[in-house]
């Protein structure tokens, strides 16, 4: 069983629906470009990865960094996640929304003294240290606030994974984690402060991964891990396997999390220890579709160019990955086909959504939908070339609803001074 099944996405009577709102409409009520997301899809998701994992004791703890509107983690902390942060500014939204501090995990390699007095003040379930200065500045914080840190260490469990080389996390070469056989001493450390307490063995191999194996492969390291902290009187309440599970963006086939799931039960189905697993591009990914307008069709002897109005400003996957994302008319029927790249109107050569793309040939002033950016959308955004960043709308059934107002140059300029 995969997550990527929803399909709020659609053609109906040759227009381009959100459930049940034409694409075309959302950019007519709120101009273009516009992110778009799909609550049905958000939910069901999570709630098809809760009841393959709902066996499994432990925590789904959305990774707010996928896509951290407010509303979707609102949405998804009354389905029954906990969250996965990485700043201060994602701790913060997600206490903003009710979490709570029970169902937080602070990851993250570069940790403020702030980010961590945050996470303390606020009781969250548990920091995973990536380093030796980490702990020790969790170790002289919580001391100077007269509290006691829950930490994990992040074990890089030098587990390959066939990923993107910029979001493959698992490996020695990566900035991640710490190495195996230094994470002892560390566990040593923190086991004889009385301002820590020891709660788990964390790791994360990297992201959009869609094979099992890796997985398995990464448990059973932290759990030889924990059995060996057992061993040294250390005892540990959780393991902590990260998040990465990859979804469809071509004709890829998604991650098996029903396998996955097997798996994780037939190793920890003995143990005490609870799971926590982290969510992120899973849940969001293929709920959300950037809608953009054709601005000019450029041809000539040798390429033809789709310009539209929405660039790598918007979305960055393209430029930064190279990422495959579909790009589909909001108004089907046209049977004339154009091999283009299409492109955004920044000052960049990288600036593009696809090369030599196939696709309906299109005219200006037609809308465009790029798919599957739920995640990592909006979140890598910028204001590049001093450009607005997009709207976004939250599609429930019928209803479309801005839960993100366009922003405005003159609030770009906000703050400068002349």
């Amino acid at each position: 069983m995969t997550l990527s099944t929803e399909n709020s996405f659609h053609y109906r009577n040759g227009e381009f629906y959100c459930d049940d709102v034409s694409l075309a409409s959302i950019a007519e009520r709120f101009g273009t470009p516009a992110y778009v997301y799909s609550q049905r899809t958000i939910l069901s998701n999570y709630e098809r990865l809760h009841r393959t994992v709902s066996h499994i004791p432990g925590l789904i703890c959305y990774s707010v960094k996928a896509n951290s509107h407010l509303r979707i983690l609102s949405l998804l902390r009354q389905a029954g996640a906990g969250f996965d942060v990485v700043s201060g500014g994602e701790l913060a939204r997600a206490l903003r929304i009710g979490a709570s501090p029970e169902s937080i995990v602070f990851s993250g390699v570069g940790k403020t003294q702030d980010e961590i007095d945050a996470g303390i003040a606020a009781g969250i379930l548990m920091f995973n240290v990536e380093s030796a200065g980490e702990l020790d500045l969790i170790e002289s914080r919580a001391r100077a606030l007269q509290k006691v840190g829950r930490v994990s260490i992040r074990v890089n469990p030098d587990v390959e994974a066939d990923t993107h080389p910029y979001i493959s996390t698992g490996q020695m070469i990566h900035k991640f984690g710490v190495p195996k056989d230094e994470a002892p001493e560390l566990y040593r450390l923190a086991a004889r402060s009385p301002h820590l307490k020891v709660q788990g063995v964390a790791c994360h191999i990297g992201s959009q991964i869609l094979d099992v194996e890796p997985f398995l492969k990464a448990l059973d390291e932290i759990l030889i891990v924990a059995r060996n902290l057992a061993a040294e009187g250390i005892n540990v309440e959780v393991l902590d396997l990260g998040g990465g599970y990859g979804i469809t963006y071509a004709a890829e086939r998604p991650l098996d999390v029903e396998l996955m799931a097997r798996g994780l039960e037939e190793r920890l189905g003995k143990t005490p220890l609870h799971l926590v697993i982290e969510p992120g591009r899973a849940l969001v990914g293929n709920a959300g579709a950037l809608i953009t307008r054709v601005l000019y069709v450029k041809r000539n002897q040798t390429k033809n160019f789709i310009v539209i109005d929405s660039g790598m400003n918007d979305l960055m996957r393209p430029t930064l990955y190279g990422s495959y994302h579909e790009i589909v008319p909001a108004r089907g029927g046209t049977v004339q086909r154009l091999l283009a790249d299409i492109v955004g109107p920044l000052c960049e050569s990288g600036d593009f959504f696809a090369r030599d793309r196939d696709m309906a040939d299109v005219r200006p002033g037609d809308l465009l939908a790029v798919l599957t950016t739920g995640a990592y959308g909006f979140v890598l955004s910028s204001n590049y070339n001093t450009r607005p960043r997009p709207a976004e709308v939250l599609v429930t059934g019928t209803k479309a609803e801005l839960i993100r107002d366009r922003e405005t140059v003159e609030g770009l300029m906000t703050g400068e001074r002349i």
